[in-house]
């Protein structure tokens, strides 16, 4: 049989590639998605939103930063001081751009530059439109505490509530809360799940129903009736303040919930838009907890689809190295005394975790059937990692997963800084003694427990002064920032409108510091 010229098995292995150059077409992005879906769901088992794939330029890009990444949202003086800096560091060449940028909302929305070459749109496809969006929808964070069906109704609704406030009470006002609100956002999240599952949905459907209804009764004579020289709050203004504070449900850790709920001097609107501010904290919440989960996820998952393309000749070696660069680039982590080190690269923790999961799954050792029996050899990788990215969040996944060999691999140790001696300590390296300290200790780099500050509503006078009182309990008796704490508190007097006080306490109840703010004139 006489061998196939060698010009026409070339014309035949290009005509299975998906694409040949660097430009992408809408024909070659659908190809190469559909080549991509089929990887992702018929291989790898991955259950993802349905998609939807958007093209923007460089500076749309910049913008939806300046927004913290939301298609719709509200306007403030933030954003745009963010967008010129964040601007002018690109247009001088001193920063990049993310090549993507992916919604949590269902359908789950991807954005995805023109600049990109066609390699780049198909990782940025594998890694935000599969990885990311497979692990929204399954881990339990983002499904206990996000609404993706409702996130986009609801930035929607409060664009619109924004505006009208700033229509009728004036745009000093309405950012005056806001910023209050912002400097709180961290403050205002239910971390345990004491309050009913959050549905956007239906906090949209409150407030609408609640403003038609003041619209249907109100009547122009009541503002003839003279105005109230009682300090209390009328009802549309407060909430009810003769209540004790045992049953205002002390101590709170939701600052913005019980300012908005029992601030005797908050207006209706105003309140409003502390809701919103909360909710939209909340719904970023579980994103703080799994930010090396997530990407680690994403970045496995365009690896392995990337690879698949290419073993399957739907990409061809041009490709394969522009997209290895890329990768190589997202994983690099610097040592720790190497001057760009900045902590530990999310990505590059994240991926090696999963590929390290891979190799205990498939050939495990030993060591790693000691520590990590429950899936040491068998031989399920997808079904593991489903089950770790629906289950964990990043401090149980490292007190999970962390392995040995990973250890030794990645050369981590431990550094302690004691406040009563100058030097540093090595507390525990990668060796036999130290492998379960050296896991604790990651983990615990990643607890949001002993990561973000402890600040709770404590007491309060609602009989009398009025003044509240927030307690700080110290981790490792670590006090807040001065600046930037009595800067913030500032901000809570506002809100609340009578004076306020926060109190450090330490491991023994003792008072550390104490900082006060009153009301602005």
């Amino acid at each position: 049989m006489p061998r196939e010229p060698s010009r026409t098995r070339a014309k035949s292995a290009e005509a299975k590639l998906l694409y040949t150059s660097g430009e992408w077409t809408f024909e070659t992005l659908k190809a190469t998605y559909d080549a991509i879906e089929a990887i992702a769901v018929g291989e790898l088992g991955l259950d993802p939103y349905a998609n939807q794939i958007e093209l923007i330029n460089s500076e749309q890009m910049l913008d939806a930063y300046s927004s913290i990444g939301m298609p719709v949202f509200y306007h403030h003086w933030s954003f745009g001081k963010k967008f010129a800096r964040d601007e002018k560091s690109y247009r001088k060449g001193y920063s990049g751009l993310a090549y993507e940028i992916v919604i949590n909302s269902n359908p789950c929305i991807s954005y995805i530059m023109e600049e990109n070459t066609m390699t780049m749109q198909a990782l940025v496809m594998a890694h935000a439109a599969f990885g990311h969006n497979h692990f929204f929808k399954n881990n339990y964070l983002f499904r206990e505490w996000t609404d993706a069906e409702g996130i986009l109704d609801y930035l929607s609704f409060a664009r619109s509530f924004v505006m009208r406030a700033e229509e009728q009470h004036g745009i000093a006002q309405v950012e005056r809360v806001l910023d209050a609100g912002h400097a709180l956002m961290d403050q205002g999240v239910n971390r345990y799940g004491r309050r009913p599952r959050l549905s956007l949905a239906n906090e949209r459907r409150r407030a609408e129903s609640r403003r038609e209804y003041r619209r249907e009764t109100y009547n122009d004579l009541w503002r003839t009736l003279p105005a109230s020289t009682s300090p209390a709050a009328t009802p549309d203004e407060g909430a009810e303040i003769d209540q004790g504070t045992h049953r205002l449900g002390l101590p709170e850790e939701n600052l913005l919930y019980f300012i908005e709920k029992f601030s005797p001097r908050l207006k209706g609107w105003e309140r409003e838009l502390l809701r919103i501010v909360r909710n939209i904290g909340q719904y970023f919440y579980p994103q703080k907890q799994t930010k090396m989960m997530n990407e680690g996820c994403a970045t496995y998952v365009h690896y392995r689809i990337m690879n698949r393309l290419y073993d399957t000749g739907r990409i061809g070696e041009g490709a394969m190295l522009e997209f290895l660069a890329s990768h190589a680039n997202v994983v690099f982590q610097p040592a720790f005394d190497d001057p760009r080190y900045s902590g530990i690269n999310p990505y590059a923790l994240g991926f090696a975790m999963m590929c390290d999961i891979e190799r205990v799954v498939t050939e495990p050792g030993d060591e790693d059937r000691a520590f990590l029996p429950e899936i040491a050899g068998t031989g399920d990788v997808m079904g593991t990692l489903r089950t770790a990215w629906a289950n964990y969040r990043d401090d149980s996944f490292v007190a999970q997963y962390l392995s040995p060999h990973l250890m030794r691999k990645l050369r981590l140790f431990q550094l302690v800084d004691r406040p009563d001696t100058p030097d540093y300590r090595v507390e525990a390296i990668h060796d036999e003694r130290g492998y379960r300290r050296l896991r604790r200790a990651l983990a615990r780099q990643y607890d949001p427990g002993l990561r973000d500050p402890n600040i709770q509503v404590s007491d309060v006078d609602m009989a009398g002064s009025r003044r509240l009182v927030l307690t700080h309990r110290m981790n490792n008796a670590v006090p807040l920032a001065e600046a930037d704490a009595r800067a913030v508190l500032a901000y809570v007097a506002d809100l609340w409108g009578y004076d306020v006080a926060l109190r450090g306490v330490g491991d023994d109840d003792g008072i550390a510091y104490t900082y006060e703010a009153a009301v602005p004139a």
